[in-house]
């Protein structure tokens, strides 16, 4: 142990975090050559944090504890940095799939909507949705998930402890963000666990894998109440073209032609509120 701590720095940071009894949430452990400038994972761009989970080596999994699909939390290293990942591989198609909602008709779960959800959301400037990218995994296809850091607890557990946000006008602008979204992408699955709010209370929407429905209409429209004024103006620029060469590798012709008539529909359902419906949200770093 002794050598292997002298040989790779990043794991004598473990070591120590855990002698001290120190967590780090996401395996976030930064490595560093000697004399190079510290690794600071609050300046990661989103084209280098994909980089990472496409070239990172894969150095351990084990089993998440929420879900139903087999994902995994994998620990990833480049050998300056490493960092957890979500992989998800389900990839189902079912003519019809009884939920406790009642029966779904051509249902899909594929981790190709993980990649498609993250992808839409940084075309219309949502920043809400953790970086995710296509990788193969014991020659599978799948999708790596950046693992978020500095969680604080999840919606449920939030709304079971009932504690209150600190600022309650930037919290309820980041739920309506995430109703509009959901209604967007037509998700049949979001639940409290997987909306994730970090330590400075910021919301990040995971796990999108029962999404992008071909359904022309939302499924609730009426719960969009407001949008965030850069965001209305992306969703309002969305085209077909730039749907299928963004997102046309992770969902087909037939979804992005549902989702632009939902787009059409969420569009009006906020215009017809009026300016009050428009608020301008402070954006903070997109990780």
């Amino acid at each position: 142990m002794a050598d292997q701590r002298a040989r790779f720095p990043w794991l004598l940071c473990a070591w120590l975090a855990v002698s001290a009894g120190i967590a780090y949430h996401g395996s976030t452990l930064v490595a560093q050559a000697p004399g190079a400038a510290p690794v600071s994972l609050s300046s990661l761009t989103d084209e280098q944090i994909e980089q990472f989970l496409k070239d990172a080596d894969v150095i351990k999994t084990k089993g998440t504890k929420k879900g139903v699909t087999g994902s995994l939390q994998a620990t990833l290293s480049d050998g300056k940095m490493t960092h957890d990942a979500h992989i998800q591989q389900v990839d189902e198609s079912k003519r019809e799939f009884q939920t406790a909602k009642g029966t779904e008709f051509n249902f899909r779960d594929s981790w190709t909507f993980n990649v498609a959800g993250y992808k839409l959301d940084r075309l219309i400037g949502l920043n809400m949705v953790p970086v995710s990218v296509s990788r193969r995994w014991r020659s599978k296809p799948a999708a790596f998930t950046w693992w978020v850091d500095d969680v604080l607890m999840d919606e449920g557990d939030r709304l079971k402890k009932k504690v209150p946000p600190p600022d309650v006008i930037a919290w309820n602008q980041q739920t309506q963000l995430v109703h509009m979204f959901d209604q967007l992408i037509y998700n049949v699955d979001r639940n409290m666990g997987n909306l994730i709010i970090t330590k400075d209370w910021r919301l990040w929407a995971i796990d999108h894998t029962r999404a992008f429905r071909t359904h022309d209409t939302p499924k609730s429209p009426a719960i969009i109440s407001k949008c965030d004024r850069r965001v209305f103006e992306a969703l309002k620029r969305l085209d077909k073209d730039t749907l299928k060469r963004e997102m046309g590798n992770f969902i087909d012709e037939w979804q992005i032609r549902s989702l632009l008539a939902r787009r059409d529909v969420i569009v009006a359902r906020i215009e017809s509120l009026g300016p009050n419906a428009l608020f301008d949200r402070n954006v903070q770093g997109t990780h």
